[in-house]
């Protein structure tokens, strides 16, 4: 890294398989970073190097790769496109200062294309589509660029476009310079004939058509552009570089460029691109209080830290951009969270796992920090001035498991890894159900969870095994009984003695409630606290299947006692034996958990969530078109918790990606009868 040079940091996100990884292979190794293109089937890229995306083929965490052109550093952040891991991808756009959108020119816009537009929408940075994979003989790059334009609108404007003949790319065209380029194998760019109508069927209709959206895009970004395009006149390659600059920044413009990263093709153009188009830092941010700061290279140091990985070797690394002025190791910084001053460590610069340490970072740069005491979202700063940056808001998981240790005695251990893992992954939750006792991990999906599986036991040794949520059933009962318990025993010294009569009856109440109505002394008002405390102890395990019994009122009427034997432990017992004979006669049943819904699908699928609701047993309270996201419906619904521990999966297949929900408990109803005997069945193999 060096001060005088250019810093820009581009996001690349899309959806997955759609070339994003290959991509910055081809730009590494153009640029002379590496020596060779990884391939992902051979599991030696640059930016997929851990165990798990080399077992899977494919992008699970955030990676950044730094690559050096002429006056130019860039930092490329290679983000997952699989929905499981969007918390990755929200943690690199938010670090970019651009986002280049990949888009495979066989398979189109996919969910994961939407998704990461809307994420660089959301936080409003500059964005471009790469329409990739065009050494495909079913590629149509032409195709992909009217569905680009039809589902992301006129902001949409063809920058790098190939020219085809045979089915095959011969040459590609740059729009801002009017010129076209052929590539040898090793990718570089020879000048060559613009595209005629021999060369293609109706190539030069094309390229006249795309020259003149090209030149309409650039007119709207300047009033005095726009005259000179309303009366005829060509733009001067300034002028269409300008326009085009200033209209990426503004968000007006979102360019579309091609390539083909397998062949090289066209990527010494991108690298071009990249240079003239995408933006800078910005030089003024908004803090977490809505005020403007100034984020120069002579302003106070200011970093965030936009990640955070748990390193089973070296500890926590923290992955920071530094937004303002310039910081170096040992360094002390406050942060502005919490207030604690920060002493800074050694600073590395990243290409994959490769690290380098650099003795200074400035504005602009992205460096990692091993063992310090900060988390993601946290912004460091030089004490004369602390703001804070607002964290990005992340996807709420959605998909929950419960864990069981893989062996004997790994609690502790999964406890300790399981918090290290909280710190890098903001998608992630590991609580305690406190109906079940069960220690619940929930994340954004199946394969999310797997993948935190496997790296618990690969970096931290530990085991886990996933299993579906035990439901926290209750029981109750349905009609008002009396009945007697008493006890009697009798041994060598004082005996025991206690005998209550008690009413039970159904209420509305989450606890038990307790009441006396005795006359006369039958029972000594001293004892009335140990039967209340039987019945206490009683109630947390039902009758039919052991659940915590809810919506009864035990009213103690009647009993007697003995002078000498009665005790407040023969009053205990003796209310618990009237609370299991009283349980038995007053009908009792089960009680399932409700949860109000909220779900997003597209309005096509709207039909089939409807049904689906139906099948599991949900009453549809609502429906209206979503505020949220255009295409989309809104539904309300109540559903039993009972039928929804596979509903995340289902949503994302039935909508491939597209849908959302929110599920909370609200109250308990009774279990339909039949499926009571299935319930009492399973508790009673759960304990044996």
């Amino acid at each position: 890294m060096s001060k005088s040079t250019t810093k820009k940091n581009i996001a690349l996100a899309g959806h997955a398989g759609s070339g994003k990884t290959t991509l910055c292979e081809a730009l590494l190794y153009r640029s002379g970073t590496t020596e060779r293109m990884g391939k992902i089937a051979e599991e030696n890229t640059v930016s997929d190097y851990t165990a798990e995306e080399m077992k899977r083929k494919s992008s699970v965490y955030t990676s950044v790769a730094t690559m050096s052109l002429e006056n130019l550093d860039v930092n490329l952040i290679d983000t997952p496109g699989m929905l499981d891991f969007a918390g990755e991808m929200v943690s690199g756009i938010f670090a970019s200062d651009c986002v280049m959108i990949t888009v495979s020119g066989k398979s189109g816009v996919r969910v994961g294309t939407h998704k990461a537009y809307d994420q660089a929408v959301k936080l409003q940075k500059p964005r471009m589509f790469v329409v990739t994979k065009l050494d495909d003989e079913n590629a149509n790059f032409y195709n992909v660029l009217t569905e680009l334009k039809s589902e992301f609108g006129s902001t949409v404007c063809p920058v790098i476009v190939p020219v085809i003949a045979d089915r095959k790319v011969v040459s590609y065209v740059n729009l801002i310079e009017m010129k076209a380029y052929r590539f040898d194998e090793n990718g570089k760019a020879i000048e060559t004939d613009m595209p005629t109508a021999e060369v293609s069927e109706k190539m030069s209709y094309r390229i006249d058509g795309l020259i003149e959206a090209f030149s309409e895009a650039v007119a709207e970004t300047d009033e005095e552009l726009f005259e000179k395009f309303f009366s005829g006149e060509p733009f001067t390659q300034k002028e269409r570089v300008d326009g085009i600059h200033k209209g990426v920044c503004s968000g007006v413009i979102t360019p579309v460029v091609c390539a083909s990263a397998q062949t090289l093709g066209a990527i010494e153009l991108l690298m071009k691109e990249m240079d003239l188009l995408v933006p800078e830092a910005d030089e003024t941010i908004l803090t977490a209080d809505a005020e403007e700061v100034s984020c120069t290279a002579d302003d106070p140091a200011m970093v965030y830290v936009f990640k955070t990985a748990a390193d089973p070797f070296v500890g926590k690394m923290s992955y920071m951009k530094v937004l303002a002025g310039s910081i170096k190791s040992g360094d002390e910084l406050v942060n502005a969270k919490t207030g604690s001053a920060e002493k800074i460590g050694k600073l590395l610069c990243l290409c994959g796992k490769k690290q380098k340490e650099v003795p200074v970072a400035v504005k602009g740069d992205i460096v990692a920090v091993t063992k310090m005491n900060v988390s993601t979202g946290d912004t460091l700063c030089a004490s004369a001035r602390v703001a804070a940056l607002e964290a990005p808001e992340y996807p709420k998981p959605s998909y929950r498991m419960a864990v069981a240790p893989g062996a004997r005695g790994d609690e502790a251990k999964i406890a300790n890894a399981m918090q290290r893992m909280l710190e890098s992954d903001m998608t992630l939750t590991y609580v305690q159900d406190p109906n079940t006792r069960e220690q619940i991990l929930s994340g954004l999906g199946e394969q999310h969870l797997l993948a935190v599986a496997s790296q618990l036991k690969a970096d931290f040794g530990v085991d886990i095994v996933l299993n579906v949520p035990k439901v926290a059933y209750r029981e109750t009962i349905r009609k008002k009984v009396k009945v007697q318990g008493r006890y009697k025993k009798q041994s060598g010294g004082h005996g025991q003695f206690g005998d209550v009569w008690i009413e039970f009856e159904p209420c509305l109440s989450d606890t038990l409630v307790f009441e006396e109505k005795v006359f006369g002394g039958a029972v000594p008002k001293n004892f009335f606290p140990a039967v209340e405390k039987g019945l206490q102890d009683s109630v947390k395990k039902g009758v039919l299947a052991g659940f915590p019994v809810v919506g009864v009122k035990a009213i103690l009427v009647d009993g007697s006692y003995h002078p000498v034997d009665s005790s407040e432990m023969s009053f205990k017992t003796a209310a618990s034996l009237a609370y299991k004979e009283g349980m038995r006669q007053a009908e009792p049943t089960l009680l399932e958990p409700i949860g109000t819904l909220e779900v997003s699908v597209p309005d096509e699928n709207t039909g089939d969530m409807m049904g689906e609701l139906n099948k599991r047993r949900g009453r549809v309270l609502g429906m209206n078109p979503s505020e949220k996201y255009k295409g989309m419906t809104d539904i309300m619904a109540e559903v039993p918790m009972r039928e929804m521990s596979d509903f995340a999966l289902l949503l994302r297949q039935m909508t491939q990606g597209r849908g959302e929900f929110a599920l909370e408990p609200v109250r308990y109803e009774p279990l339909p009868p039949h499926l009571m005997a299935d319930v009492i069945a399973s508790c009673a193999v759960d304990a044996e």
